[in-house]
C-alpha cells in the first residue's frame, strides 16, 4: 500500500490518507500501532490522540495514589517485559509506555490534540473519511484511511459518572470527582468523605489518609476486595537466579493467568468458599473485633463486579489504624455540612469526592455513518467482540474485565494482522460482518450477560451497546481463556465475513 498522502477528498480540498488510522494512544492503540509496524511494515498508520500526551487513562486520571488493579505482568504488553513490582503507579505504566514510544519508534506516528467528529464509510470509494478537530487551533481537518482501528477505550475522558442527589446545591465544601481532580487540591487535615468503593476508592483512601484529618469511603454495599503484598514471588526467584527479563516476564505472566483462571473458576463453581477467603483475608487485616459482615460482605458472589486487588492491603491498613473508616448505608441527601444519611446518620466534611464511576460512551461517541446512513450500534450485532454487522474494516478494542484490558487488545491485534493476511491472499480491500442465513432468527442479546458481570456504569449504558448473538462467531464471551484459543483458531470462511 502507498505511503501518506494528500488526496482529493469531497468533504475537503485535501485530506491525508492511511493505510490504517489508530484512534486513541494509549495501551491499546500503542499495542495495535506495534503489531501492524511489526508485521506490515509496509502499511502507513497514524494515531489520533484528543489529549495532548500518549496513554490514554494514565494521563488523565491525576488522583491521588493512582495506580493499577491488574498486574503489570499481564495487563504490561507481552512482548515487552515488566521488570517492577506487580501493582504500579500511573507514573510507572507512563514510563513503560514512554520506553515502547521510543523501542519501538511510535511517536512519530501520533498526532496529539486531534478528536475526531465523524467518521463515514464510501463503499465507492472503499475508504473511511474522518473529520477530525485539531483542539489547539480549531481548525477541522481530513482524513482517509483504508482501515479504522478504535482504541479510545470506553469511557468519556473528559467526564466522569456523578449522580445527583437531592441538596447537592447546599453543601458549602468542594465536591470531586477523581478523574477531573484538581491539581491544587488542598486536604491535609481536612475531613473528607470518598463516596464509593470500587478499584478508585480503594485506592484515594489509604493515599489520602497520611495527610487528611480523616478520611471516611461510604458505599452503599460492600465491595470483594483481594489484599495480597505488592511482589511476585516467582518473578523475585527468577531475578535472583539472573533469568533475562523476557523469560521472566514470560513464564510469570503464565502463573498468573493460571491463577486467575483458577479464581474465575471458583467464582462460579465454589462461590461460597472463594467468598470466604476473601473476607478471612479483610478478617485478617482489620482484626476481630471489626464489623466485616456489615462493611465486607458482599450480597452478590465473587467476580460479578470487578474484584479490587489491594497492594499489602493498604486499605485495611488505613482502616485499621484509625485514619480512615467505612460506613455501609445509603444518601438521603446533602447538607450544608456534608450528608445525610438514610439511617439518620449524619457526615461532616469539607471534601467529597465522588468515586461513583465512569460515563461509557461507544466508540469514542463519534458520528458513524455507512454510505450516508447513521449507524446506530445498538442495531448492530458484534462479531466476536470486534467488529459490527453491516460496518466495513472497523474494529474496537473492548478488553477484559476479569483479566487485564491489555490481554484482549494483543489477542485483537494478532486477530486483525491474521484477518489482513487473509484479505491479502483474496485479494480483498474490504471486509464487513454480515449475517448468515441460519443467524437472522437468533435471538439479541446484551453486550455483557448482566448475570456474569454487572458494574453500574456498563448496567446504565448497555441499551447503547452493540448486541451478541447465542452462537459463534456472533459472541462476546469476556473469557480470556477461551478466546486465547478460539481467535488463533477462527475460520475466517465462514461466511460470517464478506470480503469485496
Amino acid at each position: 500500500m502507498s505511503d501518506a498522502a494528500a488526496i482529493i477528498n469531497p468533504q475537503a480540498d485535501t485530506a491525508e490518507h492511511f493505510d490504517v488510522l489508530i484512534v486513541g494512544a494509549g495501551i491499546s492503540g500503542i499495542d495495535a500501532a506495534y503489531h501492524i509496524q511489526t508485521q506490515y511494515p509496509d502499511r502507513s498508520i497514524v494515531l489520533l490522540e484528543t489529549q495532548d500526551s500518549f496513554g490514554g487513562t494514565w494521563h488523565t486520571h491525576k488522583y491521588p495514589g493512582i495506580r493499577s488493579d491488574s498486574d503489570l505482568f499481564t495487563f504490561g504488553y507481552k512482548w515487552k517485559p515488566w521488570t517492577g513490582a506487580p501493582i504500579a503507579t500511573a507514573g510507572e505504566i507512563m514510563g513503560y509506555l514512554n520506553e515502547v514510544l521510543d523501542e519501538q519508534d511510535i511517536r512519530r506516528h501520533i498526532r496529539f490534540k486531534h478528536q475526531v467528529k465523524s467518521a463515514s464509510w464510501s463503499s465507492d470509494e472503499k475508504l473511511w473519511t474522518l473529520e477530525v478537530t485539531c483542539k489547539d487551533t480549531g481548525e477541522s481537518r481530513f482524513f482517509t484511511c483504508s482501515f479504522l482501528w478504535m482504541c479510545q477505550g470506553y469511557y468519556r475522558h473528559d467526564q466522569g459518572y456523578t449522580p445527583e442527589w437531592p441538596g447537592m446545591e447546599d453543601y458549602q465544601g468542594q465536591i470531586v470527582h477523581p478523574q477531573t481532580w484538581p491539581e491544587d487540591l488542598n486536604y491535609k487535615g481536612k475531613n473528607v468523605l470518598v463516596i464509593g468503593s470500587g478499584a478508585t476508592a480503594a485506592t484515594l483512601v489509604p493515599a489520602m489518609a497520611g495527610d487528611c484529618g480523616h478520611i471516611t469511603m461510604l458505599q452503599r454495599s460492600p465491595t470483594y476486595f483481594a489484599p495480597a503484598p505488592n511482589r511476585n514471588d516467582v518473578a523475585d526467584m527468577l531475578r535472583e537466579l539472573e533469568v533475562p527479563d523476557e523469560w521472566t516476564h514470560e513464564i510469570v505472566r503464565r502463573k498468573i493467568l493460571h491463577d486467575q483462571q483458577e479464581v474465575t473458576r471458583r467464582s462460579f463453581e465454589e462461590p461460597e468458599a472463594l467468598k470466604a477467603e476473601l473476607i478471612g483475608a479483610a478478617r485478617q487485616y482489620l482484626g476481630d473485633d471489626f464489623d466485616v459482615e456489615t462493611h465486607f460482605t458482599p450480597k452478590y458472589r465473587p467476580w460479578q463486579q470487578r474484584l479490587a486487588f489491594i497492594p499489602d492491603g493498604d486499605l485495611f491498613q488505613g482502616i485499621r489504624s484509625g485514619k480512615a473508616s467505612v460506613v455501609t448505608d445509603q444518601i438521603d441527601r446533602f447538607t450544608a455540612k456534608g450528608v445525610l444519611l438514610k439511617s439518620g446518620k449524619k457526615i461532616e466534611a469539607d471534601i467529597i469526592v465522588t468515586a461513583t464511576g465512569f460515563n461509557l460512551c461507544v466508540l469514542g461517541d463519534i458520528d458513524f455513518t455507512v454510505d450516508g446512513e447513521k449507524v446506530d450500534f445498538a442495531d448492530t450485532v458484534t462479531y466476536r467482540g470486534i467488529m459490527f454487522t453491516g460496518v466495513p474494516n472497523l474494529v474496537w478494542v473492548f478488553g477484559y474485565f476479569r483479566a487485564s484490558w491489555t490481554l484482549r487488545a494483543d489477542l485483537i491485534s494478532e486477530f486483525v494482522c491474521r484477518m489482513f493476511k487473509h484479505m491479502d491472499k483474496l485479494g480483498a480491500q474490504v471486509v464487513t460482518p454480515r449475517l448468515r442465513t441460519e443467524d437472522h432468527n437468533m435471538p439479541k442479546l446484551p453486550w455483557i450477560d448482566p448475570d456474569n458481570f454487572n458494574p453500574g456504569y456498563l448496567t446504565r449504558s448497555m441499551h447503547l451497546m452493540p448486541k451478541q448473538g447465542d452462537r459463534e462467531p456472533w459472541i462476546f464471551t469476556q473469557d480470556y481463556w477461551k478466546e486465547k484459543d478460539e481467535f488463533p483458531a477462527a475460520d475466517l470462511e465462514d461466511g460470517a465475513l464478506v470480503y469485496e
